[in-house]
């Protein structure tokens, strides 16, 4: 592609320099700079790609892209080198734009569903990502636990939720490539803020519930809402494909009334008796769950495999999403008792051990206050939490995660999570405080094991007949990140190791 072809794809971009010289790849970081590369120099939290110019033309970039009020940074290095310029009004939101231009626009061939919300995304995208599959639509699923066209792995996001707009827009070109019907993203709040998700092209915008996260990413509430509601929004900004823009929203949620005014598209709602799609007679079996679901009038019996409430709203968000991609509701229905989980969401780990083992997500106090609660309701014997809390993310989370675990847990390990750039003990010495807090005692009530896989084995251990331990706050990853270095530990196979080695005494 040209640079002027990429004209009109930006409203107010200009160029300077060549306008017939080729680019085939976008990329933001100039480490990955190539001759036919074009370098988007995007300003960012921690560093300012104009500051890098120099380096993605050495490395041989064939174009770069700038900021028209970054001109003090960028101006002399375009003169000196010659270098022809693309000059954006936002090189953030450019840089999907010209992404998705360069990659042929892939979205524009396929069905486009996104998920959004605080708790529950994954597991939401991955049971629509199943209905559509097992009712015959093939799909390409992008989410935190996993990115794959069927059950092909695609490429791996590393510690983003949303990938760059690069790296997805190839994505979804795969997944178009492939000859599926549907793409299925999980839409966070960093990547709608940040317009990774831009030119995806949405059909259909699916929310779980929203809550008050990433604050300290998006400072407010207000904002934190607003990035929400950019998916809803971009439902009316996206080309038409044949398929009725639909927004799917939770009727039951307070982010109800802000979402349903933002989007320009027909609404469909979820929830209580009075919504759209509503479940009754909702019966407990075991570890999983049995109701009635009703759509505009029609009715269907739903064995819910995974439990609680709010996996009961996860069937009907993802009845309103496949109902509008075109599925008939009995058949919907059926999908939803196939559906095997997503991995390390309410995942049990079964190896004859006498007491349930569960790993899940859960990462915030919310979350975490949630999936106690319901493995208290289903539960005889004690339970056992086992978790710790991200770094780099709003600490007053880490005491409220460890006042959520005194009200709900028998007994708490408090451990590594993904402390990244932040000192280990200072974010295990936060939760305690929250534990000691609320009058819970060090050695009595729970204890701090640092390396995971120890607190792991230590909470199996103690385990007996008909107790529940919880291993929570990293689910499907499978790394521990400190300042200095990386550990391997997969819960679910710590876990599985841990009861093998219980068996054998």
């Amino acid at each position: 592609m040209r640079l002027t072809d990429l004209l009109s794809e930006i409203p107010g971009s200009t160029i300077e320099g060549r306008g017939d010289t080729e680019v085939t790849a976008a990329v933001h970081d100039s480490r990955r700079s190539a001759p036919g590369i074009i370098f988007v120099a995007v300003p960012g939290l921690k560093a300012d790609g104009h500051d890098y110019l120099r380096q993605a033309i050495s490395a041989g970039a064939s174009a770069v892209a700038v900021q028209a009020d970054c001109e003090s940074r960028w101006r002399e290095v375009v003169a000196e080198t010659g270098t022809p310029c693309l000059v954006l009004p936002d090189t953030r939101a450019g840089l999907a734009r010209i992404a998705a231009a360069i990659a042929g626009h892939p979205a524009r061939r396929l069905g486009v569903i996104g998920i959004t919300g605080t708790d529950g995304k994954t597991s939401l995208s991955h049971l629509i990502d199943h209905v559509l599959r097992s009712a015959g639509q093939p799909a390409g699923l992008v989410s935190t636990a996993e990115c794959r066209i069927g059950d092909r792995p695609l490429l791996d996001t590393g510690r983003f939720t949303t990938p760059e707009a690069p790296e997805l827009q190839g994505m979804l070109r795969e997944i178009a490539d492939a000859g599926c019907r549907w793409a299925v993203i999980e839409a966070t709040s960093h990547g709608l803020a940040l317009h990774r998700l831009d030119a995806c092209e949405f059909d259909i915008g699916v929310v779980t519930c929203v809550g008050a996260d990433h604050l300290d990413f998006h400072g407010t509430v207000e904002a934190y809402m607003a990035a929400k509601g950019r998916l809803f929004e971009m439902l009316g900004e996206s080309v038409h494909k044949g398929i009725e823009k639909t927004a799917v929203l939770n009727a039951d949620d307070p982010s109800f009334t802000y979402l349903k005014s933002v989007s320009r598209a027909r609404t469909v709602t979820y929830g209580p008796a009075g919504a759209d799609i509503s479940a009754s007679d909702i019966r407990e079996e075991g570890w999983a769950s049995r109701f009635t679901m009703t759509a505009f009038g029609e009715r269907s019996e739903v064995a819910m495999p995974k439990p609680g409430a709010f996996n009961v709203y996860n069937a009907l968000a993802a009845a309103g999403a496949s109902l509008a991609a075109g599925l008939d509701l009995h058949t919907i229905a059926g999908c939803i008792g196939s559906w095997p989980g997503a991995p390390g969401r309410m995942e049990f780990i079964d190896e004859g051990q006498p007491f349930a083992v569960v790993v899940d997500f859960a990462h915030a106090p919310d979350a975490l206050r949630r999936v106690l609660s319901l493995l208290r309701s289903r539960s005889r014997g004690r339970l056992i939490a086992v978790f710790g809390s991200i770094g780099e993310r709003e600490k007053d989370r880490r005491a409220g995660m460890g006042r959520v675990a005194a009200e709900a847990a028998d007994f708490t390990i408090v451990t590594d999570d993904n402390p990244y750039t932040e000192d280990r003990h200072a974010i295990l010495r936060d939760i305690a405080d929250g534990l000691t807090g609320a009058g819970k005692r060090e050695g009595h009530d729970f204890a701090v094991i640092p390396d995971r896989r120890q607190a792991i084995s230590h909470a199996l251990s103690m385990a007996v007949d008909e107790d529940v331990v919880l291993l929570a706050g990293k689910g499907h990853e499978r790394e521990v990140h400190l300042v200095d270095s990386v550990y391997e530990c997969d819960d679910r196979s710590v876990a599985r190791i841990g009861l093998q080695e219980l068996a054998r005494g």
